[in-house]
């Protein structure tokens, strides 16, 4: 295990004690590597990564993003990664083509990806890699590794292309980072009835659990509902009259949203022509 951080120290705790011996640990701090191999209740800590890697068949990097390239490199020029060791990167921004070094020089490598954000690790807690999905990339002995590594965490494995890891990494960043957005967006529009923001979130959440439901059970065509699937252009008018008056600072967005909406509402096939080139002259005003 190179790197000590969240993710390390849960694979420490909730990998090592399963069917894997953890074989030594390094990390920029000696602290947190300690850590790591108290949590998996035993190996060795290294005062290099080379030495580190030359302890194991299976190399986890778990360095932040930036580095993981040059760690790499470096280990092949020190000639710490043997033939057919197996190397793993955690990123889930970069493929495991960051890793080609290492595959020169015939190691087998891939990308390891817990859908799942890391807290510090705290004594006793439950496994956070419970049932959630991973998704595995590389070679094809990596992935079937991968899918092992992700079973013996309790985790639900699925395997990419190499090619569209950044597109997945997309989907993710969309599907959470982005949804922090529109659920601010939609907050800022109920505050601005007077509510707090805590109030707002309690009386949206049932209609945002409710929504998550229906696209999940009948998909995202037929979960849709509101005025742009029904055709109501007037509805629409006045959301945007009052948003460009009251915060016109989410005027574009509201726009760029109906807009892509409309796309889907046409996917249902209950639009009437008219009401469709309303809504669209609509959300291309600026």
């Amino acid at each position: 295990m190179i790197g000590c951080g969240r993710v390390g120290i849960a694979l420490a705790t909730f990998l090592f004690k399963k069917e894997y011996v953890p074989a030594g640990f390094f990390s920029r701090s000696r602290t947190s590597a300690q850590a790591a191999r108290a949590a998996a209740g035993c190996g060795t800590v290294f005062d290099t990564a080379a030495d580190c890697a030359r302890a194991g068949d299976i190399v986890f990097i778990t360095t932040p993003d930036n580095i993981i390239a040059s760690l790499c490199g470096d280990l092949v020029q020190q000639n710490a990664l043997g033939p057919k060791t197996m190397v793993f990167h955690l990123s889930g921004a970069h493929s495991s083509g960051i890793l080609t070094q290492a595959k020169q020089a015939g190691a087998v490598v891939g990308s390891i990806h817990p859908l799942q954000s890391f807290a510090p690790y705290e004594p006793g807690q439950a496994s956070p890699f419970e049932g959630i999905n991973i998704s595995v990339e590389g070679d094809p002995d990596a992935v079937s590794q991968g899918k092992d590594i992700a079973a013996a965490l309790g985790a639900l494995a699925f395997a990419i292309p190499t090619e569209s890891k950044t597109l997945y990494h997309a989907s993710a960043v969309v599907a959470s980072n982005y949804l922090v957005t529109l659920v601010r967006f939609a907050l800022a529009l109920l505050m601005e009835t007077g509510l707090r923001e805590d109030v707002a979130f309690e009386i949206l959440s049932p209609l945002i659990q409710g929504t998550l439901f229906n696209i999940g059970s009948r998909g995202c065509t037929r979960a849709l509902t509101g005025p742009v699937v029904r055709g109501d252009h007037e509805t629409v008018f006045r959301h945007l009259a009052d948003i460009d008056e009251k915060i016109p600072e989410f005027s574009s967005l509201y726009r760029l949203l109906g807009a892509h909406t409309l796309d889907i509402a046409r996917a249902g096939n209950g639009l009437s022509e008219e009401a469709e080139k309303i809504m669209s002259q609509l959300f291309k005003q600026i």
